[in-house]
């Protein structure tokens, strides 16, 4: 299992804009329908073991998250091709089985991630109201195979902070996990 930390995109950037399809349904999710409204867009896939060791909890913690005023959205970028698990037709019947209450979205021309500066799965990106990068990193010190637990405590934090005192964790860690599975000729340059 590889393992690859996230790019920590510079806190401060703006959203990169993007307009991308629900898995299962014929929905179109754009970043302007998030307009005044704090978003957490996370880039994952459905067969990434760093994933799933967090799924469930971070499940939880998204919807609500939703509920208490902070949007999600969960992106997948992965080649289907080559990774046939986190086609689309997959990823719905993971939402639908997870009860995710948020968008699950296809990035098929990998286009979005490289706007990201993705580079794992998961790879988090908290923006505040003006959809402006406040947090990046792990979602937790939880991997598979080490012993610490799934709490989500990193991302509380600063989801705490954005909804409280406006204090965000300054010192904030990358997240690892797999690499996004790029198209050949696809791969971007900031790696």
């Amino acid at each position: 299992m590889a393992k690859t930390p996230s790019t920590m995109l510079e806190i401060g950037t703006a959203a990169p804009a993007f307009s991308l399809p629900q898995a299962g349904s014929e929905n179109q999710v754009s970043l302007q329908d998030f307009a005044g409204q704090p978003l957490l867009v996370v880039f994952s896939c459905n067969h990434c073991p760093y994933v799933l060791h967090i799924l469930e909890s971070f499940t939880e913690f998204a919807n609500d998250a939703r509920q208490r005023g902070i949007e999600v959205v969960m992106i997948s970028a992965n080649d289907v091709a080559g990774y046939p698990d986190d086609s689309p037709d997959k990823m719905a019947a993971l939402a639908a089985r997870m009860g995710f209450e948020f968008p699950y979205l296809y990035d098929e021309s990998q286009q979005v991630a490289i706007a990201y500066r993705a580079a794992c799965t998961p790879d988090f990106f908290l923006f505040d109201a003006d959809h402006r990068l406040v947090y990046r990193g792990q979602y937790d010190a939880a991997r598979p195979g080490n012993s610490a637990p799934v709490t989500g405590a990193d991302m509380r934090a600063a989801v705490n902070g954005l909804l409280g005192d406006g204090e965000i964790p300054a010192e904030q860690v990358p997240s690892v996990g797999c690499n996004i599975k790029w198209r050949a000729g696809n791969e971007p340059d900031y790696f």
